[in-house]
């Protein structure tokens, strides 16, 4: 049996310590290492013949998961990337989706679960929690009520206290642009303003407070 290879990327040690003792324990899985940043995992996901890299999307408290899964997969050959988080909003999801993984798992998952969601991205096939599937699903069934990528994006620059100027240079939009992205957020929220708009989403699980 030729062992499914495995990059842990994680910046907490404990939870790497305690992801390479739970896998280990698999006869068909072999962690070749773990890193504590993304650039980390994206030097050592081209240099090793790794099958599946198991990100996190928070690295010293910023979102750098989704920007190094991008890095990953869009090199000839990649392996596989499962995002493994404690993040379940659309804005983190459709950023990890929209990067190229191929899993959306949460840290609270199963043992179990993890093995079979290893396994089936090895093969090629998405693996997604449960709860992620169903808002996904919650999507497509509601498209126009749903936040768009953008929009989700634009959404939380506004929940981090950024002004539309700010969110506009972030972003390399213009300022117009970004007050029509508010409008529609206004309109598919139900809300008349920024600190609705932002309540909104929260509560929905949209962005992230």
């Amino acid at each position: 049996m030729t062992a499914i290879r495995l990059l842990l990327a994680d910046d907490h040690p404990v939870v790497r310590a305690g992801l390479r003792a739970l896998l280990e324990t698999e006869p068909d899985f072999s962690v070749v290492a773990d890193v504590a940043t993304p650039d980390e995992a994206v030097e050592l996901a081209a240099r090793l013949a790794v099958d599946v890299v198991l990100m996190d999307l928070q690295f010293a408290g910023r979102m750098l998961g989704a920007r190094a899964t991008a890095a990953i997969t869009s090199r000839d050959g990649a392996p596989r990337v499962l995002v493994l988080t404690t993040y379940d909003t659309d804005a983190d999801i459709l950023a990890a989706i929209e990067a190229g993984a191929t899993g959306y798992l949460l840290k609270d998952a199963p043992p179990e679960e993890l093995a079979a969601a290893v396994r089936t991205a090895a093969a090629g096939r998405s693996a997604l929690a449960p709860a992620v599937a169903l808002r996904l699903m919650d999507r497509v069934r509601e498209p126009s009520t749903a936040l768009s990528r953008r929009e989700t994006e634009v959404l939380q620059l506004v929940a981090e206290g950024l002004s539309n100027d700010q969110i506009s240079k972030r972003l390399f939009l213009s300022q117009a642009t970004v007050k029509s992205h508010l409008a529609h957020i206004y309109t598919k929220l139900g809300v008349d303003s920024r600190t609705a708009a932002v309540a909104t989403a929260t509560a929905q699980g949209i962005i992230r407070r």
